[in-house]
């Protein structure tokens, strides 16, 4: 049976997949066997179990990649409850809003990150956990059973970017995580002998894949914090690596590092998201890492993934997404639901199971986002509209065209030009404030803001004001690479900020002289 076709199960059963004596878990955090695994998940769960909490409650972890990072996703909903993985790399504004969304019981994070919260940034009832604390608290105890959960029981809400306001907290099931941990696993022929470099923040689908595919396939993941293209490079040699996983900033990185041949040559296989990989890049990367299978992906967090092209298939149509991965069907639809010609391009439309469940407690935008399939779906039932725009060649392969939002996607991470642009305005001294993602050769796009100052102010003490507060408040990838004046804004008939002209003025010109 092909790993793509095991029937559906709860996610924490996933450690029950490999062999119990095989690695499962690698790394300066603590290596674990997949018996290991299997009880380590059970004493946490056990612990979490011990709250009383309902069914179904919320409990967030906002921690670096240690064991208790990797064991959340499982162990939460063995206990019964759903896990909110917090990005580590946020700031207290932000996990104060997850953490009062989502409603979480309980937050389990590090010492130094618990000390950054203020009054008011969690719910009043919900317990705070010191890491260190927990694993102490583990030690010994008895462990839970793997669950009986259903396919469809909600098993967790990753809180991603959107075009407007806060991020959303998209809610994924049981079967939702597993299809499409084992869908990749399948794709990227992972085996027992992989050993998967995991670098990708885990609070990420892409991230928390690296760790579900790894075990679906009964390979070693290891989980790196790394800080530096050194980091990634010693990682590799030490933990024997195969497999990398990343964006196309990283790989940048990665490129221009001195590699050892005989370290390089250790890598077999290279998967890509989050951005486009070029022409010039791929062709580095065959260079750097001879041994390797390369897997451009496209997808989105409210149906995980929906394409991937075939490593042999990369040379000979470098600029496509590729196809649908195993249980996605994927559409090029007209705005009436109708599915478009070959090269005629049109919105592409994810059906079938991965599609997830909604945006937690935002009926309103689940309504934009979820609408039912289209009439030609083999699947029917709901489907994510994604707003981007594609287009289908007579062979079947996807080619991207456009994003309908004003999501920047920089280094990996979806930007939200709103929650930017209110912090920005919440300075006092600053009228308006616009944000724009424009090419950058590194990031993929660099963050501008556009200000229109309060007229009489100083300049100089307002932008000084407005660079202190964007840093106190903001994680680091969200913060602009530089900062602009402008006198006015342009306006729609609306009275709207014109962002087309905007666009226009300040992000095409750059993309010309690039």
């Amino acid at each position: 049976m092909k790993l793509s076709e095991l029937p559906v199960r709860p996610i924490d059963h996933l450690p029950l997949l490999g062999d119990e004596e095989a690695q499962a878990v690698g790394g300066k955090a603590g290596a674990l066997s997949y018996a290991e695994l299997e009880a380590e998940t059970g004493r946490l769960a056990a612990w979490l179990k011990g709250f009383d909490f309902a069914p179904g409650s919320r409990v967030a972890s906002w921690v670096a990649k240690g064991q208790v990072a990797c064991l959340m996703p499982l162990a939460a909903v063995r206990a019964g409850y759903v896990h909110v993985p917090v990005n580590p790399l946020l700031k207290h504004a932000q996990v104060a809003h997850i953490m009062g969304d989502s409603g979480a019981a309980l937050l389990v994070a590090s010492q130094s990150r618990l000390r950054t919260l203020q009054e008011g940034d969690v719910p009043a009832a919900c317990h705070l956990n010191a890491e260190g604390d927990v694993a102490a608290a583990m030690t010994g105890g008895a462990p839970m059973p793997p669950s009986a959960g259903q396919p469809d029981d909600l098993a967790a809400i990753l809180y991603t970017s959107g075009s407007t306001g806060r991020p959303k907290g998209v809610m994924l099931s049981n079967a939702n995580l597993w299809l499409g941990a084992v869908s990749v696993a399948d794709y990227l022929r992972i085996t027992p002998q992989d050993r998967v470099l995991g670098v990708l923040p885990l609070s990420f689908d892409y991230g928390q894949n690296q760790l579900l595919s790894t075990w679906a396939a009964g390979g070693a993941v290891v989980p790196l914090d790394y800080l530096t293209a050194r980091d990634v490079i010693k990682a590799v040699e030490r933990e024997e690596i195969t497999t990398i996983a990343g964006v196309p900033p990283l790989w940048v990185q990665l490129v221009e590092a001195d590699w050892p041949p005989k370290t390089a040559a250790r890598i077999r296989r290279i998967t890509n998201s989050g951005g486009a990989l070029s022409t010039t890049l791929v062709g580095k990367l065959r260079a750097l890492f001879p041994n390797a299978d390369i897997y451009p992906m496209y997808g989105l967090t409210e149906a995980f993934r929906s394409t991937y092209l075939p490593p042999e298939m990369v040379a000979s149509h470098p600029e496509s997404m590729g196809r649908a991965i195993p249980h996605a069907e994927i559409l090029v639809c007209r705005t009436d639901g109708s599915i478009t010609d070959d090269d005629e391009p049109g919105e592409l439309v994810h059906c079938g199971p991965l599609v997830a469940q909604g945006y937690w407690n935002d009926p309103e935008r689940t309504a934009e986002r979820f609408r039912p399939a289209p009439a030609a779906s083999r699947y029917g039932g709901t489907a994510v509209w994604s707003g981007d725009t594609v287009q289908r060649d007579a062979e079947g392969l996807l080619y991207f065209i456009g994003r309908e939002d004003a999501m920047i996607k920089s280094a990996g991470n979806r930007i939200s030009s709103s929650e930017l642009e209110e912090e920005a305005q919440a300075v006092s001294g600053v009228a308006e404030a616009v944000a724009l993602g424009v090419p950058d050769e590194r990031l993929g796009q660099a963050v501008l803001l556009l200000v229109r100052l309060v007229a009489g102010d100083d300049e100089t003490d307002t932008l000084q004001a407005l660079q202190a507060h964007l840093k106190a408040e903001l994680p680091n990838f969200m913060m602009p690479q530089e900062i602009k004046l402008v006198d006015a804004f342009p306006r729609n008939p609306n009275g709207k900020i014109d962002r087309v002209a905007l666009a226009r003025e300040h992000v095409e010109t750059k993309e010309a002289v690039a």
